[in-house]
């Protein structure tokens, strides 16, 4: 493990002293420039230790593997080309990513960009994605970040107006891609897909039939690269991939208190097949539940008392 540099340790060393003096706001202020430095600290009582905040860049055979989304150059400050990106995470299971990434090579118009997150691949997906390097971008990571870290590489490498997140559960058999880019021509509608859902307390969700919903299911999610700019990045707690796509598109459609909110618009009949969702499926339930809960939380920490942003109250 590598060493903290002189300042860092110095830091740590004077906020281990203030915590001693309890002298709180100088313990905050010193644990806030440590890790503005890349650095955290992991308190065990009166003692304490330095670990990087992120795993480092690694570089093999000219190929960088990226420690955190922040290290990945970022095209978001460029003119938007094309049609749309589609981006896909590859985490395990690569038989699907490769069955959702034909797809996409198969069936979108010119125009499509699509890019590959490889969040830590095995030596299995590793290979298997080497294949499609000459029609997709992949980037990889050095390690697991999770599910959100992922979504904002994507994002940073994206160059279309239109961002479509497909989750690698989803077989496109046709132009998936047009349907949502259209839907995304009307600038009252923030977010589009196929599977729409509803709440009418913001605590228990239901499927939804086709047009106006409260938020769209990330198996297939599009909105505005520049929305994303404007109001991301992925809040990064979300490590699994459950309950991310309500706390997205209601970022995205917030229009305020008492204002009027942007839509979330479900399409009928867009072409594609859902497949099983083995980063689900191939989980024990109490994880499944455990983590779906603890994202869930995060949803009612900044939506939980926003009753105005659902469909049932809009005038």
């Amino acid at each position: 493990m590598r060493e903290p540099p002189s300042d860092v340790a110095a830091a740590a060393t004077a906020r281990a002293r203030a915590r001693t003096e309890r002298d709180w706001p100088t313990a905050d202020r010193l644990r806030a420039e440590i890790e503005a430095a890349g650095w955290k600290v992991i308190d065990a009582g009166t003692a304490y230790r330095l670990e990087p905040a992120h795993a480092p860049d690694v570089e093999t055979g000219g190929r960088i593997r990226y420690g955190s989304s922040d290290a990945v150059p970022s095209r978001l400050a460029e003119p938007a080309v094309g049609l749309a990106s589609v981006v896909v995470v590859a985490m395990d299971h690569e038989a699907d990513v490769l069955r959702a990434a034909a797809g996409i090579i198969a069936t979108a118009p010119a125009g499509t960009q699509l890019v590959i997150v490889c969040d830590a691949p095995s030596g299995d997906m590793d290979a298997a994605l080497d294949e499609l390097e000459s029609t997709a971008e992949v980037d990889r990571t050095s390690a697991r970040l999770g599910y959100a870290a992922a979504l904002n590489i994507g994002l940073r490498r994206a160059t279309g107006p239109i961002v479509i997140v497909l989750d690698a559960s989803i077989e496109p058999t046709g132009d998936i891609v047009t349907p949502l880019v259209r839907a995304l021509d009307d600038d009252t509608v923030a977010v589009a897909g196929p599977f729409g859902i509803v709440s009418d307390d913001l605590r228990h969700f239901e499927d939804a039939p086709a047009g106006d919903v409260d938020a769209i299911e990330g198996y297939c999610l599009a909105f505005r690269r520049a929305d994303a700019a404007a109001r991301g990045p992925f809040d990064e707690h979300f490590r699994f991939y459950r309950n991310l796509d309500i706390w997205w598109s209601l970022v995205l459609r917030d229009g305020g208190p008492g204002a009027r909110h942007r839509r979330a618009v479900a399409l009928d009949g867009l072409p594609l097949v859902r497949h099983e969702h083995r980063g689900w499926t191939s989980l024990p339930e109490a994880e499944r539940d455990r983590l779906s809960k603890r994202n869930f939380y995060r949803i009612l920490d900044r939506f939980g008392r926003r009753l105005d942003l659902l469909t049932a109250n809009q005038p």
